[in-house]
């Protein structure tokens, strides 16, 4: 699924709905995980697959929930996913199995797959979808943006072997 040689850049896209909530936490908290790597070689982007308005903002509970964790939101400019930037990315994780469909319409499959299932190794969160906090309290924020870190990094430590300079 993932062939990009460590030389080259490596692009990662996190897909959720509407790019608001879910993508935009996985997105910032891969892009920390990876500076702290040393991986300057690999892009981190996120996209909505269905409901994305281009250039909404992330939800407040997504930006105070990521400030908490030292990472910044305020920036985020939510875009749709397209069939150009599924073409160009070498790996997408998805936060459902519907979000799943949409990047294999899009022709991406060979290098899509449910973010759950690609981390593995959770009993309780393999082959799961990530559960969706907007319009929920900041608790719901928070045990999302919890899963999305343990699961980000259990995707960046598969990756290590193709990654890793």
């Amino acid at each position: 699924m993932v062939n990009s040689p460590p030389e080259e850049r490596f692009r990662l896209l996190f897909v959720c709905t509407g790019n608001t909530c879910r993508s935009p936490m996985a997105e910032v908290i891969a892009r920390r995980r990876t500076r702290e790597l040393g991986w300057g070689h690999v892009e981190v982007q996120s996209a909505g697959a269905a409901a994305a308005f281009t250039g909404a903002g992330a939800s407040s509970g997504a930006v105070r929930t990521a400030k908490a964790h030292g990472l910044d939101l305020s920036a985020h400019s939510s875009q749709l996913l397209t069939e150009e930037m599924a073409a160009s990315t070498d790996l997408i994780l998805t936060m459902t199995p519907m979000h799943l469909m949409r990047v294999i319409e899009l022709g991406a499959g060979d290098r899509a797959a449910l973010l759950s299932s690609y981390a593995g190794g959770l009993e309780d969160a393999s082959g799961v979808s990530i559960p969706d906090p907007i319009g929920g309290p900041d608790e719901e924020y928070e045990e999302t943006f919890r899963l999305l870190d343990e699961l980000i990094e259990r995707v960046l430590e598969r990756l290590k072997p193709v990654l890793a300079r």
